[in-house]
């Protein structure tokens, strides 16, 4: 997503824990690296979301802030019974915390600079209709749904559009813990025949961070290939 919008011309900031070749590759570029920009964070702790929203509006310079697309997100199927509080805790403040603590980031932005602006929520479909396993993850996405409807209305008189994607099973490195039958399964149960790809979710993100869908916000609009039919 990060390298589909850079080639549209936009300007991005991320981050993640560590520095990956992707990222070391990307400030390479001759073409992409002047217009991105990362730094070590650790999405769902409070302070280190501030700090990277601060050094990115820092860097960006009069340009600011235009959208913040919620992708950080961590996956991880079990029975509840039997599920550690633990790694629940971790998927919820990774998942919905961390979405909620760079929210409240660009919002305080959103509402200085008064010129509108996007925040676009990756969610997912088992956040509606929740899946064997996966109650911790549906829980946090549900919850990111939920924001996204509370803030669409706070925001909505500031020219800010809140909307979720939320895609079906995506053909990533959280789909490839699945096993052959798993993923037969999940395909032959899709009335399109195939996974989402990381080109589906990025062809509606274009569209909502577009001036197009300015009229558009509080959304959870699918990407699953017609699975929730």
């Amino acid at each position: 997503m990060i390298e589909g919008l850079l080639a549209d011309g936009y300007r991005v900031s991320t981050c993640s824990r560590s520095r990956s070749e992707g990222i070391e590759r990307l400030q390479g570029h001759p073409e992409f690296g002047p217009r991105f920009f990362w730094q070590s964070c650790r999405v769902g702790e409070a302070e280190e979301v501030d700090a990277f929203v601060k050094a990115s509006l820092e860097w960006s310079g009069e340009d600011g802030l235009w959208g913040l697309v919620n992708n950080a997100g961590i996956a991880q199927a079990g029975i509840l019974a039997s599920f550690p509080n633990a790694e629940s805790e971790k998927i919820l403040q990774i998942n919905l915390l961390g979405a909620i603590q760079a929210a409240r980031a660009a919002s305080q932005h959103f509402i200085a600079r008064r010129d509108g602006g996007r925040i676009i929520n990756i969610s997912s479909i088992i956040g509606s209709r929740g899946y064997n396993g996966m109650a911790a993850y549906s829980a946090s996405k549900a919850g990111m749904d939920g924001m996204t409807r509370a803030l669409a209305r706070e925001l909505g008189r500031r020219s800010v559009t809140v909307n979720s994607v939320c895609p079906g099973y995506v053909k990533t490195e959280m789909s490839s813990t699945l096993n052959t039958g798993q993923l037969s399964q999940i395909v032959n149960r899709t009335p399109l025949g195939r996974l989402a790809t990381e080109d589906d979710v990025l062809g509606l993100v274009r569209f909502l961070l577009s001036d197009a869908a300015s009229m558009i916000t509080g959304q959870c609009i699918l990407v699953d290939g017609g699975i929730s039919c």
